[in-house]
């Protein structure tokens, strides 16, 4: 099972501390450093200093690492035009030198939007925007050099484009699309998802959402083992006891409940659990890192969790 870091640097976090833990990430050998993408801190908190653009970050993170991956978990279709958002996913990855991978999804957090004056349509029509910006995006990167491409639909109409850039990576970077549901995400993901992300999910539950995948891959013809299964989930862990009670408490999460279901408890009892979800056809894990000021607890993931986590 390869390992990458997740921050949600909504939570509070500068861009210093952002390269920090990236520069860290790639040094220790994780296989990715992705960040959130929100503009407003989630809960109770003033998310001193204030949340920093995604893909600016990305941007700037491409040009100071070398070897590792990065990507979004999840860029909101409510934030950026398709459009757009393709050069600017292509920039980033030409930047990184074919390292970027784009997470997209159709966007829940009414606040942040109402906070920043971004709309926020009813869920039926943020799902329909997902799909056409998948379509256009994806469309726009598999256009040949010299030809233009065009769409039609009913939220986004392109006329003519030169589809450019293209990015670095072909047909065309990475894109992961997560969640829990089991009719729209599905199709969504096995039309044009390289990768399947379940957030946060409790263990016995993660084959079923997988396997929501795999019938809709089998609906259209896909071969469900050319998508790449992956989970994300909380990390907190503890040399000793006392050592992983002090690191709940430093992010605010109950012990009991991040033993239960997270990632969560001493370093054997998170070697077990992850190793329960490669068993579950896991291939990827996220791990949520929510304090990014504890680089050793990083560090500890690195040299005693990660050799003993076996492949799915």
């Amino acid at each position: 099972m390869l390992l990458r870091i997740f921050t949600e640097p909504q939570q509070g976090a500068s861009y210093d501390q952002l390269l920090a833990v990236a520069r860290l990430s790639e040094e220790l050998g994780f296989d990715a450093f992705f960040r959130s993408d929100h503009y407003m801190r989630i809960g109770e908190g003033n998310g001193l200093p204030g949340s920093t653009d995604a893909w600016v970050t990305l941007g700037a993170l491409a040009r100071e690492t070398s070897t590792i991956r990065l990507g979004t978990l999840v860029t909101p279709a409510t934030f950026r035009y398709p459009g757009p958002l393709a050069i600017t996913v292509a920039q980033v990855d030409a930047m990184s030198g074919g390292r970027v991978e784009l997470g997209l999804g159709a966007g829940w957090y009414d606040a942040e939007h109402a906070a920043y004056g971004i709309p926020f349509p009813s869920t039926r029509e943020r799902f329909e925007r997902l799909e056409e910006q998948l379509a256009i995006i994806t469309g726009l990167w598999s256009t040949p050099v010299g030809k233009t491409f065009d769409y039609d639909g009913h939220h986004y109409h392109v006329a003519n484009s030169p589809a450019l850039p293209k990015p670095v990576q072909q047909p065309h970077p990475p894109i992961v699309i997560g969640g829990w549901g089991t009719k729209r995400t599905p199709r969504l993901a096995a039309t044009y998802a390289n990768e399947f992300n379940v957030p946060f999910p409790p263990l016995d539950y993660y084959r079923t959402a997988c396997d929501h995948i795999r019938a809709a891959c089998d609906d259209i013809g896909r071969d469900p083992t050319s998508m790449r299964y992956t989970v994300a989930l909380v990390a907190c862990v503890g040399e000793t006891e006392a050592e992983f009670r002090r690191r709940a408490e430093r992010i605010g999460q109950d012990a009991d409940g991040l033993r239960q279901n997270a990632a969560g408890g001493t370093v054997a009892e998170v070697i077990e659990r992850l190793n329960a979800f490669a068993a579950a056809g896991a291939e990827t894990a996220y791990l949520q890192i929510l304090d990014l000021d504890d680089l050793d607890h990083i560090r500890l993931i690195a040299s005693a969790v990660a050799p003993e986590v076996v492949s799915a």
